[in-house]
C-alpha cells in the first residue's frame, strides 16, 4: 500500500486538518456570510494564509482553532435572536400591524462589548498599541454626515466625535503630542501616552463626498462598533489617571456653539482646581432639592451635576477662562519631551481668524502651553485684545492690523512644533509663499537627502540651545574626534610646560642680576663669605617664595583643555595620563636603582 494512501473517513493531518475555508466555517457555525464577517471583526479573528492551500488559490481560509474559538461565542446565540426578530418584524409589516411591529423592535436583543474588550486587550498598554487604526476610524466618522441609505446614524456620528474631542482633550492637557503634518490625505499627529507612540489621521473639515459601491460601510460599521468602546475604555483610564471625573460635564452653551474641545479645556480647568463651593449657594441649592422632592418632581441628575458644576467654573475673564493650570500629575514624573513641549507657547496669545482650521489649532496649541481664542460667540476673548501676540490669518491680504501683534499664516504654528523651537515670522507672513512643510516622520539623513529648509532649522534650533556647529565642509565627527581633541591637549600642556619653564629661567637669571649689582653697589666682590652666599640664598629663596606658584600655573593651563571634553573622553584622557605616569614611575626607579649600584661600586661595597 502506498504511503501518501489514506482511506476514506481516516483523520486528515497536515493543513488540511489545520485550515478550513471560508464556506466551510460558514457552514461549520450555521450563520450567514454577513453575520460570520461580523463575529470576526469583534472577535478578532482574520483569515490565515498556509504553506500549501490544500483547496485552492482562490479560497479564503481560517484556522481551525480560530473557528472553534468562534463556535463558543455568546454573541453567536445573540445575533441568531437578533435576526429571528428581524424576520418576525418584517412578517408583521407585511401583515399590517404596526403595533406588533413596533413592540417586537422595543424586545429585540442588544448586546454590549465590554467582555469581547476586555478578552483582547488583558493590560492597557496592549490597547495603546492598538490604538493607531482606531482613532483614525473614529474622526473619520466624527467628519461624516449621516446617511440613512448606507445606515450611518446621527447618534453614532455624535458619539464619535464626543470621544475624539475627549482624547484631544486629554493630550492637549497633558502635553503629550509630539508630531504634526498636514498632508492631501489630512492631519496627521503623534502622541506618546504611556511609552506607546500613538500616530492617527484626521480628515480635513470639508464636506466629505461619499464613494460609489467601492467601499462596504457594513464593515466599517462594525469596525467603528469595536473602537467606539475600545476608546470609552481608555479615555475613562486616562481622565482617571489624572483625577478627573468621566464622562465630562460640560457646558451646554459651548456645546451648543460646536465648541467641544474649549468645553472640555474648561471641565479640566474646574476638575484641577477643585473650588470650594459657597456654602450658602449649596444650602440654597439642598433646599430647593427637597421643595422638589416634597412636591414630588423628580430632579433631573443631569440639571444636578450641571448645577454643581457652575460653583467650579473660573469667572468669565479672557485670562482665566482659557490659562491651564498646573498639571495634576507632578512635574518630577513628566519626561523631558513633555516639559519641552509645554513651555514651547509659554506666554503666546493666538487670535484664529474664521478662515483658520480651528479645529486642529485648538487642539495643538494648547498641548504646547499657549492660549488660544476664535472669531465667534463663545471665544474666550475678543479679535481686539491688545495682549494677543500672534494671530493665524489664512487669506492673501488682511485689512486690518495691529501693531501689537504678528499676522501669520497656520503653517507657521505646525512648523514650529515640530522644530521644537520659536521660528522667524518673516517667512510666513500674510500674502508670502511659507517655506517648504516638511514632514516630521521622515527621516532626512537616513534618505540621504536633507532639505535647503531643514538646514536652516537646524542651525536655528543650534542657534536656541547653544550649540556649536560643524563648518559645511566638515562633519560633526571631525568636530567631537577624541583623537583630535586629546591631540590639541598634548599640544596645549607642552606649550604650557615651556611657558612656565621659560618664565621660571627668566625670574631666575633676574634675581641673580639683581643680587650682583646690589654687591657691586657695597662694594663686595661676588666671590664673598660663605655668610654672603648664605644670605643671598636665602634673598632667592624670598624672592622664590614671593614669585607665584609656577607648578600650579603649568597645572591649570593644561586641565583648561580637558574642560571642553565630554565625560567619556575625558576618562580616555585620564587613563592615558595615568598609564603614561605609571611608566615614568617605572623609568624613574630603575634609574635610581642603577644609580645606587654605581655609587656602591665607586665605594668598593660590590
Amino acid at each position: 500500500m502506498p504511503k501518501h494512501y489514506r482511506p476514506a473517513g481516516k483523520k486528515k493531518e497536515g493543513n488540511a486538518a489545520k485550515y478550513i475555508t471560508r464556506s466551510q466555517a460558514v457552514k461549520h457555525l450555521q450563520v450567514n456570510l454577513p453575520v460570520f464577517r461580523k463575529l470576526s471583526i469583534l472577535k478578532g479573528i482574520f483569515p490565515r494564509e498556509p504553506k500549501k492551500k490544500v483547496k485552492g488559490n482562490h479560497h479564503t481560509y481560517y484556522h481551525v482553532k480560530d473557528i472553534a474559538f468562534l463556535q463558543h461565542e455568546p454573541l453567536l446565540e445573540i445575533f441568531r435572536d437578533i435576526r429571528a426578530y428581524e424576520k418576525k418584524i418584517k412578517k408583521a409589516e407585511s401583515k399590517k400591524n404596526p403595533d406588533l411591529a413596533n413592540r417586537l423592535r422595543t424586545r429585540t436583543p442588544s448586546y454590549k462589548l465590554d467582555r469581547i474588550i476586555r478578552e483582547r486587550y488583558p493590560k492597557f498598554v496592549d490597547a495603546l498599541r492598538d490604538l493607531d487604526d482606531c482613532l483614525t476610524m473614529v474622526h473619520l466618522f466624527a467628519a461624516l454626515p449621516a446617511l440613512e441609505r448606507e445606515k450611518i446614524a446621527v447618534k453614532r456620528i455624535h458619539n464619535c466625535r464626543r470621544l475624539s474631542h475627549e482624547w484631544q482633550a486629554y493630550i492637549s492637557r497633558t502635553h503629550k503630542l509630539r508630531k504634526v503634518f498636514i498632508s492631501v490625505k489630512g492631519i496627521y499627529y503623534q502622541a506618546e501616552v504611556e511609552g506607546q507612540k500613538i500616530t492617527w489621521l484626521t480628515p480635513h473639515a470639508l464636506q466629505q463626498v461619499f464613494p460609489g459601491d467601492d467601499v462596504d460601510f457594513n464593515v466599517m460599521l462594525t469596525f467603528v462598533e469595536v473602537y467606539e468602546t475600545l476608546i470609552a475604555f481608555i479615555n475613562y483610564h486616562l481622565y482617571h489617571s489624572i483625577n478627573v471625573k468621566y464622562p465630562p460635564i460640560l457646558d451646554p452653551r459651548l456645546e451648543a456653539l460646536a465648541s467641544d474641545l474649549y468645553a472640555l479645556s474648561r471641565y479640566f480647568d474646574a476638575n484641577s482646581k477643585r473650588l470650594v463651593v459657597d456654602p450658602e449657594a449649596s444650602s440654597v441649592s439642598g433646599s430647593e432639592q427637597v421643595e422638589t422632592q416634597q412636591k414630588g418632581i423628580p430632579p433631573d441628575e443631569s440639571e444636578l451635576r450641571l448645577a454643581q458644576l457652575q460653583h467650579q467654573l473660573p469667572s468669565n475673564e479672557p485670562g482665566a477662562l482659557m490659562r491651564l493650570v498646573e498639571d495634576v500629575a507632578n512635574e518630577d514624573e513628566e519626561d523631558e519631551d513633555t516639559r519641552e513641549c509645554k513651555k514651547l507657547f509659554r506666554n503666546l496669545k493666538f487670535f484664529l481668524s474664521r478662515e483658520a482650521p480651528r479645529e486642529s489649532l485648538l487642539f495643538i496649541i494648547p498641548a504646547f502651553g499657549g492660549i488660544v481664542s476664535w472669531e465667534g460667540e463663545g471665544a474666550p476673548y475678543e479679535e481686539a485684545d491688545q495682549s494677543i501676540t500672534h494671530q493665524i490669518v489664512d487669506r492673501p491680504t488682511q485689512g486690518h492690523i495691529f501693531l501689537s501683534r504678528e499676522y501669520v499664516q497656520p503653517q507657521w504654528v505646525y512648523d514650529c512644533i515640530n522644530a521644537r523651537i520659536i521660528l522667524p515670522t518673516e517667512d510666513y507672513m500674510v500674502g508670502r509663499v511659507p517655506p517648504p512643510h516638511l514632514s516630521p516622520f521622515v527621516d532626512n539623513e537616513a534618505e540621504g537627502y536633507i532639505p535647503e529648509y531643514a538646514e536652516t532649522i537646524k542651525r536655528l534650533q543650534a542657534h536656541a540651545r547653544n550649540e556649536v556647529l560643524p563648518l559645511p565642509g566638515e562633519e560633526t565627527e571631525d568636530l567631537e574626534d577624541p583623537r583630535k581633541l586629546l591631540v590639541e591637549g598634548i599640544i596645549d600642556r607642552a606649550e604650557a610646560n615651556e611657558a612656565a619653564e621659560r618664565k621660571r629661567k627668566m625670574l631666575v637669571d633676574q634675581n641673580q642680576y639683581l643680587d650682583e649689582l646690589k654687591l657691586e653697589v657695597d662694594g663686595v666682590q661676588y666671590s664673598s663669605t660663605a655668610s654672603d652666599n648664605k644670605q643671598s640664598s636665602s634673598k632667592g629663596t624670598e624672592a622664590r617664595e614671593s614669585e607665584p606658584d609656577l607648578q600650579q600655573i603649568v597645572q591649570d593651563y593644561a586641565n583648561r583643555s580637558t574642560v571642553v571634553m565630554s565625560r567619556r573622553k575625558r576618562g580616555m584622557y585620564e587613563a592615558m595620563q595615568h598609564g603614561k605616569k605609571r611608566k615614568q614611575d617605572h623609568v624613574d626607579r630603575l634609574k635610581e636603582r642603577k644609580r645606587k649600584i654605581e655609587a656602591a661600586q665607586k665605594s668598593g661595597e660590590i
